[in-house]
C-alpha cells in the first residue's frame, strides 16, 4: 500500500480521499517547518502533500529514497526545486485552477475598498473622530478598469467589473480578438491601457518580461488619480516608484496582496497614503481551500494507485509503456512550440501541429501539449502540459492536429504553424539517430540545425557581404560562434542564420545586431 505525508495544513477531507482509494496517510501539518524532521521522516513515504510552508528542497529530495510524486495544494512551485525532483524522477504536481474565483474576488473587493478608502474610514470611526468630509470616495460605475493579463483569472475579474457596470479593457498579448470579444472586453496595447483606465488590476505571471512592468515611466504614462490593485504576484510593480506616486497625488489609491519580498514586514508603502494592505489572502477562503485539497488528493492517489497523471509540472500525461518512444519526440515538440513561441510577439489564433511518418502512429496527445506549452511558455511562464491546452483554449487560441504518410525524406517529420494577428510562421524538425531533436525547416526554409541552450535567429536579406559583417560583429562584441547554419528561399530573396552562440544575449547586445545592415529581424534564443 502507497504511503503519502501530508506536511501542511490540508483540508480533512484530503485525509478521507487517500484513505477511500487505498493510500495510507500521515498528517503531520507541523512536520514542514521543522525542516530536520522532514529530512529525518521523508525516506518513508512514496508521496508528499504540501501548501506553501513546506520547503522542498535538494536536501530533502536527496532524502527521499521512496518518494514518486510531490503534490501542492495550490499554483505556486517556488518552494520546491523542480529541476532535482525531476532528476530523480519525481512527479511534481500542483492545482492550477482551483484559487481562480476566490483570487478573482480579492481583487473586486480590494478596488471596492480602495474606490470607498473603506480600511482608512473604518479606522477613523473607531477613533471616534466622524470625518465624512475626508473619506470622498468615487464610483466605479462607468470607470474603466484596465486588466494586465485576461487568462483565468482576469477574465473572471472582467465578468465581475462588468457586473458592476464598468468598461473593461485589456492587455495580453495572448488575447485574441474572438477570445475578447467572448469575454466581453476590449482588446488594447499596454500604452493605452495605461492612459485610460481609472483603475488598473494586475493578472500576469512574474516573468523577466513583466517584472516591474508597472515602472515609474509607466505611472508616468497613467492618468492622474488612477488606482493600481495587484493580486497576482510580487515584483509586477516597483513598489519604491509606487510609493512616490502616491506621496505625489499622481496614482490615488493602491491595494496589495503581493509584494517583491515576502513576508512583508517595515514594507516602505505601510507608510504612504492611501494604500491597502493584505498578507497574500488571494486564495484564502473556505471554499479555495477545500477545492485545491481535494484536488490534490485526487491527482496524488490516481498516480499512485494507477499511474494516472493530470497537471504535472514536470512529467507529461502518458503511459509507462509509451514513454521510451515518446520522450524524445516530445522534447522535440517543446522545442518547436519554444522556437515559435519566442519568435511570436502578437495575439496567436491558430496552431497546427504536423505529424508525419512513424511518429503519426503514436501519441501524439502529450506531443501536442508540449508543442503548446513551449509556444506559451515564454510569456505566461506558469505552464505546463496538462494546463497548456486550456490555457490556449481560454485565450481562444484553435488548435489543429494533422497526421499523414511519410511523404518526404525524413522517417519522422513534425512541423508547427503558428498563425497570429500579423503572420503565418512555421518550424519543423525530426529526431535523428542520436536521439537528439534537430531543427530542419524554418518559414519553408530548408535548413538543419541542432537546438542548443543559447541561439541567434537571424532573418535577413540574402545579398554578398552580409555573413562577414555579421562575423566581425559578433566578434566584435566578444560572442564566440559554436555553429553557423544558414538557410534561403532563393537568392536575392529572405535567408535566415540559426547561430549557436556560448554567451547569453543581453538587449543592448541585441539592439547592435538589429541594426546590422540587411538585418530584418534579431532574436535571442534559449533553449
Amino acid at each position: 500500500m502507497p504511503k503519502i505525508l501530508i506536511s501542511d495544513k490540508l483540508s480533512p477531507t484530503a485525509v478521507e480521499i487517500f484513505k477511500q482509494n487505498g493510500v495510507e496517510v500521515d498528517y503531520l501539518p507541523d512536520v514542514g517547518k521543522d525542516k530536520e524532521k522532514l529530512h529525518e521522516i521523508i525516506g518513508d513515504y512514496d508521496g508528499l502533500a504540501i501548501r506553501s510552508a513546506t520547503k522542498v528542497t535538494e536536501k530533502i529530495i536527496n532524502a527521499a529514497k521512496k518518494l514518486k510524486i510531490i503534490g501542492r495544494a495550490g499554483i505556486g512551485v517556488d518552494n520546491i526545486d523542480i529541476p532535482k525532483a525531476t532528476a530523480k524522477g519525481i512527479i511534481v504536481m500542483n492545482t492550477p485552477f482551483g484559487n481562480s474565483i476566490t483570487t478573482a474576488e480579492h481583487a473586486i473587493t480590494l478596488m471596492l475598498a480602495l474606490a470607498r478608502q473603506i480600511p482608512e474610514a473604518d479606522f477613523s470611526t473607531r477613533a471616534s473622530k466622524w470625518e465624512k468630509s475626508r473619506f470622498m470616495g468615487v464610483e466605479v460605475t462607468a470607470k474603466i478598469l484596465g486588466l494586465i493579463g485576461a487568462g483565468n483569472i482576469g477574465s473572471i475579474v472582467a465578468d465581475r467589473a462588468q457586473g458592476l457596470k464598468m468598461k473593461v479593457i485589456a492587455y495580453d498579448p495572448f488575447l485574441t480578438p474572438e477570445r475578447a470579444k467572448n469575454i466581453g472586453v476590449e482588446k488594447v496595447e499596454f500604452d493605452e491601457l495605461l492612459k485610460r483606465s481609472d483603475f488598473i488590476s494586475l493578472h500576469t505571471p512574474l516573468l523577466e518580461t513583466t517584472r516591474n512592468i508597472i515602472s515609474k515611466e509607466a505611472i508616468n504614462k497613467m492618468k492622474d488619480g488612477v488606482r493600481i490593485i495587484n493580486c497576482a504576484r510580487g515584483g509586477l510593480i516597483d513598489e519604491i516608484a509606487l510609493k512616490e506616486a502616491l506621496e505625489s497625488g499622481k496614482v490615488a489609491g493602491a491595494a496589495l496582496d503581493v509584494y517583491a519580498e515576502e513576508p512583508a514586514r517595515d514594507h516602505p508603502l505601510f507608510s504612504a497614503p492611501n494604500v491597502i494592505c493584505t498578507p497574500h489572502l488571494g486564495a484564502s477562503t473556505k471554499e479555495a481551500q477545500e477545492n485545491v485539497a481535494i484536488q490534490i488528493a485526487q491527482q496524488i492517489s490516481g498516480y499512485l494507485t494507477s499511474g494516472e497523471i493530470s497537471n504535472a509540472l514536470n512529467f507529461p500525461s502518458i503511459t509507462a509503456e509509451e514513454a521510451p518512444k515518446l520522450t524524445p519526440f516530445i522534447n522535440l515538440s517543446e522545442k518547436l512550440g519554444s522556437f515559435a513561441g519566442q519568435l511570436t510577439e502578437t495575439a496567436i489564433t491558430n496552431i497546427a501541429i504536423e505529424f508525419e511518418g512513424d511518429v503519426a502512429q503514436l501519441n501524439t496527445k502529450p506531443m501536442v501539449a508540449a508543442a503548446i506549452t513551449g509556444v506559451l511558455k515564454p510569456l505566461l511562464g506558469d505552464v505546463n502540459m496538462v494546463s497548456a491546452p486550456v490555457l490556449a483554449k481560454e485565450r481562444g487560441i484553435n488548435i489543429e492536429t494533422i497526421k499523414r504518410e511519410q511523404q518526404g525524406a525524413y522517417e519522422n517529420y513534425i512541423r508547427l504553424i503558428i498563425t497570429s494577428e500579423t503572420q503565418t510562421r512555421s518550424v519543423a524538425g525530426t529526431i535523428f539517430a542520436n536521439g537528439k531533436p534537430r531543427i530542419i525547416q524554418v518559414k519553408g526554409i530548408n535548413m538543419e540545425a541542432e537546438l542548443t541552450p543559447n541561439m541567434l535567429y537571424i532573418a535577413n536579406v540574402d545579398k554578398p557581404g552580409f555573413i562577414g559583417r555579421l562575423g566581425t560583429l559578433l566578434g566584435e562584441l566578444n560572442i564566440n560562434i559554436a555553429n553557423f547554419n544558414l538557410g534561403r528561399e532563393k537568392q536575392g530573396a529572405s535567408a535566415i542564420a540559426l547561430i549557436s552562440i556560448d554567451n547569453r544575449l543581453d538587449e543592448k547586445v541585441l539592439e547592435k545586431i538589429a541594426k546590422l545592415e540587411g538585418v530584418i529581424q534579431a532574436k535571442y534564443l534559449k533553449f
